[in-house]
């Protein structure tokens, strides 16, 4: 079947960031911030302990809340897709303005939350609507303790604005006008933006081409640190100064309350990923020799593997989609129909092309109760197992648009549950359909770049700003510091495996300049290995099984991890046995690519 590659963002909002609609819709949602307002201020439990005041406000805020982030996602969405448009930064400043009113008599709001009192809090959660949405709520209520008065959270909210939002956007603006220069055989040199250099230094089967890339890459980063250097210390020294102002002990306090997660599960995991990578360090260095070299170089963990003939497996964007129509077939009916009804609605973006910002991601438009992706397909395994991968996110937030809104806010963590099941899908999928042993060992070295990624790329970023927000507590951090903090996480998470490093990797990704998410990184190796084991539950009973999975999916929202292991799994994972397991599934398919390639060798 034939599937567009671009966007309808007309069906969104038509006329992009100058749209007439867009700013008749901003206009819209002030009027109903003044509205919320007034109803809040007339709110006072002390004279009316009726549920309906309580709940009239809290309808007003999802109403606001959809609006403002509808208009947020398709600002983004917009820019991300046309970098070179100017006036995208405007419009998202006026969303920004919107949102930091609403959240300033939201503060007010959770105040007068936090004043009542315990027993006719209790009271007031048995009415059966609230009822439903009562772990949201008091998990309000208990952040809403750590808030200052209603004056000095104001002050913050308006210098969120021009401090931690800003110096996210600030990194943003900077990658989306670099370029990196690719000097090809006959001499030509052409400027590379950000992500087609990274999709080809990762994916080029020349080891050549990789190199000049990762050269002319590294240097690129390299004149443009110190500007990053400011922007990472600010950024995160302005959210420590927050951390410390609302009571909290310790910097990874907010990211495990943001997951809701406990240390000791962190602790589990981490653990156990430390205590089993040998087989993952074997596979790289089965791989080394495959490519003729001693030790791979940081270009080269990704790099594809093709022996004799073999020629690396191609996907045109019609044959992925198709592809992963077919293969969540075998999981689930729901899954498939799905992902097939997203293809052809186009809502994704995958075309590539120019002046658009690097990587992938799925994100939600809350008025329509559906999802659009993001991401650029080049035609290879990794590409299709990329789109496998949103489609997962946007899946997981299809099957919760029935819910209550407060019981739709899943965590970073459990929301790489879904992503990387369908991919794990997609990626044995892949590898079953090999037609020869070369292409199998091919497949099988794709799939385990996600092993590879959690174990040790994103275990070095852990490690890294883990060291860095703990020094960055006593002071400034020097380029020079940065770097050598980043060559010890990797070296560390590598197990010194590779014959070079990245230095600048903590300025080459996103992920460290993010401002609303802090420590954007072991939420995806939980996702990863708890997705895992739900595929092996699924292995092992796949009738029905399913229904079983959206049952888990839909309960993201509403409950800690822990809880969620248990009620579903029967897993205990503060442990680090139930870790341990998932990592063994990964080693499988470690162990099955030096077993072929040592026999095709």
């Amino acid at each position: 079947m034939k599937y567009i590659d671009t966007w309808d963002l007309d069906s969104i909002i038509p006329g992009g960031t100058k749209s007439p609609e867009l700013q008749a819709k901003l206009k819209k949602i002030g009027e109903q911030i003044e509205e919320y307002e007034k109803l809040i201020t007339a709110w006072n439990f002390a004279e009316n302990k009726s549920a309906e005041p309580f709940k009239a406000i809290l309808k007003k805020h999802e109403t606001i809340e959809k609006g403002l982030a509808q208009s947020a996602t398709f600002v983004q969405m917009w820019h991300d897709a046309f970098t070179n448009d100017e006036y995208a930064n405007v419009v998202m400043g006026q969303v920004l303005d919107l949102d930091s009113k609403l959240e300033n008599i939201y503060t007010i709001f959770t105040k007068k939350l936090v004043a009542i009192s315990d027993s006719d809090w209790d009271t007031l959660l048995q009415d059966g609507e609230l009822t439903e949405v009562a772990f949201a709520l008091n998990e309000i209520r208990d952040q809403g303790k750590r808030l200052l008065s209603e004056a000095e959270e104001k002050i913050i909210t308006e210098l969120n604005k021009d401090g931690l939002t800003a110096w996210s956007k600030l990194y943003d603006t900077t990658v989306s006008i670099m370029t990196i220069p690719f000097t090809d055989n006959d001499g030509k040199t052409t400027q590379l933006s950000v992500g087609q250099a990274m999709n080809r230094m990762y994916a080029d089967p020349d080891p050549a081409v990789r190199k000049q890339l990762f050269e002319n890459w590294e240097a690129a980063w390299e004149k443009f640190a110190p500007i990053f250097t400011d922007t990472l210390n600010h950024l995160d020294g302005y959210r420590l100064t927050l951390q410390n102002f609302h009571n909290r002990k310790d910097y990874l306090e907010e990211p495990l309350e943001y997951n809701r997660m406990t240390k000791e599960t962190l602790d589990a995991m981490w653990t156990a990923v430390a205590n089993n990578k040998e087989p993952f360090v074997k596979f790289l260095k089965q791989k080394a020799k495959l490519l003729g070299m001693e030790k791979l170089g940081w270009q080269d963990v990704d790099a594809p593997v093709a022996l004799g003939d073999t020629k690396p497996t191609r996907f045109t964007y019609d044959e992925a989609c198709d592809f992963v129509i077919e293969h969540f077939a075998s999981f689930g009916p729901k899954l498939a129909d799905f992902a097939k009804y997203a293809l052809e609605n186009r809502w994704v973006e995958a075309e590539d092309r120019p002046n658009k910002r690097p990587g992938g991601y799925c994100t939600d438009l809350p008025e329509f109760g559906e999802s659009r992706i993001f991401m650029t397909f080049t035609g290879s395994s990794s590409d299709t197992s990329t789109l496998a991968h949103e489609l997962g996110h946007a899946f997981h937030s299809h099957v919760m648009r029935d819910l209550p809104t407060l019981n739709r806010n899943y965590a970073m963590n459990v929301a790489e549950t879904a992503s990387t099941f369908a991919e794990t899908i997609i990626g044995n999928a892949t590898v079953t359909n090999a037609k020869t042993d070369g292409e199998k060992l091919s497949l099988l070295n794709d799939k385990m770049g996600n092993a590879i990624a959690m174990f040790m790329n994103i275990h070095a970023r852990f490690i890294f700003e883990n060291a860095f927000y703990a020094e960055r507590a006593k002071g400034i951090v020097s380029e020079q510091r940065l770097n050598e903090l980043m060559l010890e996480a990797q070296k560390e998470a590598f197990c010194d495996s590779l014959a070079s490093y990245h230095p600048h990797f903590w300025c080459s990704k996103l992920h460290f300049f993010i401002d609303d998410v802090p420590f954007y990184n072991f939420p995806y190796t939980f996702g990863y290995l708890f997705s895992l084991g739900i595929y092996a539950e699924f292995l092992k009973s796949p009738n029905g099984f399913e229904e079983k999975y959206i049952a888990l999916l839909r309960d993201t929202g509403s409950m800690k991890v822990e809880e969620l292991a248990m009620k579903h799994l029967g897993v205990d994972v503060t442990k680090p046995d139930f870790w341990e397991a998932g990592i063994k599934l990964a080693a499988q398919d470690a162990e099955e690519f030096i077993s072929l390639a040592e026999k095709l060798a």
